[in-house]
């Protein structure tokens, strides 16, 4: 078992909102370690489309959960709990506090409140899948989905590969709907004193101008080059969750020959859009929430307040 967690700082936002930054800010003021709370910057060599930050910044800040595995593997909120804990228990026995830091919410979520017992997953059923989403695709499976359980795949879009696949292997393997599993088994809340901080945009038409610059950046830093790169190193399939991350999609497609540059352009802008908003909309219904305005240049100093208010309060 790791050494418990008695305190730790979340920073949630959306994509764009400014988080790694302040998260390196903070870190060169007070004694915060950074957890990596991204679920596309777990994968080796996938640099540029998840903007990791740069060696010298590592070698300063270390990010504890970023470059974990390869991008043919996969990886889940129940190994992303067990990791976290580790790496925070750890951080605590060295009298410092961890600073959980990203935009998967469902990570942070499974942090919290801990998960369901659910069935491990299992790679014949999920291939099988696979094969059946190449041959009818993913808006067909999210209808069988939805003959078998449909509270779940009323949740879910229909291009959500990665909950649609997960949700049809676990009826799979056990006969019984996903829907059925929440609220079962034993649950293991965080059992920590939390700071909640969420960066939302008071203005979301900047946000989304943020967002056009940052995935201009990508492309100008060189995606394509990267995404080849990858592909020629292992052997990745479209279906794969690493290759599902937005940025990575698009791209993939592109080199695919499904459209030209500029609709590149404007298809990885408008789905960081769409990922932004699922963001916020998690963030919206997080209790207990402190919210800053990403927008705002006081928020820095604003946080940094909120920051030393709980450490001091929190203080063992």
């Amino acid at each position: 078992m790791p050494p418990a967690v008695s305190r730790a700082i979340f920073l949630m936002g959306p994509t764009a909102s400014g988080k790694s930054g302040l998260a390196l800010e903070l870190a060169d003021r007070f004694p915060l370690e950074i957890v990596n709370v991204d679920s596309a910057s777990v994968y080796r060599g996938m640099d540029i489309g998840t903007a990791k930050p740069d060696a010298a910044t590592r070698a300063r800040h270390p990010h504890h959960l970023m470059d974990c595995i390869e991008p043919t593997q996969a990886y889940s909120a129940a190994r992303f709990r067990e990791e976290a804990l580790a790496a925070m228990g750890a951080i605590g026995a060295r009298a410092r506090v961890p600073l959980l830091v990203g935009g998967t919410m469902l990570y942070f979520k499974a942090l919290r409140d801990g998960l369901d017992d659910l069935p491990p997953a299992d790679p014949k059923v999920r291939a099988e899948i696979e094969r059946e989403a190449r041959a009818l695709g993913w808006p067909a499976l999210h209808e069988a989905l939805a003959a078998v359980d449909p509270v779940t795949a009323a949740r879910l879009e229909r291009a959500d590969a990665q909950r649609i696949q997960r949700a049809l292997e676990v009826f799979r393997i056990s006969g019984r709907p996903l829907s059925e599993y929440h609220g079962t088994g034993s649950r293991q809340p965080l059992g920590a004193s939390v700071l909640a901080l969420g960066l939302l945009p008071s203005d979301r038409g900047r946000l989304h101008e943020r967002i056009a610059q940052r995935f201009d950046a990508m492309l100008a830093a060189g995606l394509e080059q990267e995404l080849l790169e990858l592909r020629a190193r292992h052997a990745l399939t479209p279906d794969l969750p690493s290759m599902r991350a937005v940025g990575y999609r698009q791209m993939w497609e592109f080199l695919e020959g499904q459209g030209d540059r500029a609709s590149l352009r404007e298809r990885g802008i408008v789905a960081t859009r769409q990922l932004a908003k699922r963001q916020m909309t998690w963030l919206r219904h997080w209790p207990g929430l402190d919210v800053f305005d990403c927008l705002d240049s006081g928020t820095p100093r604003a946080v940094a307040a909120a920051v030393a208010a709980f450490l001091e309060r929190t203080e063992p």
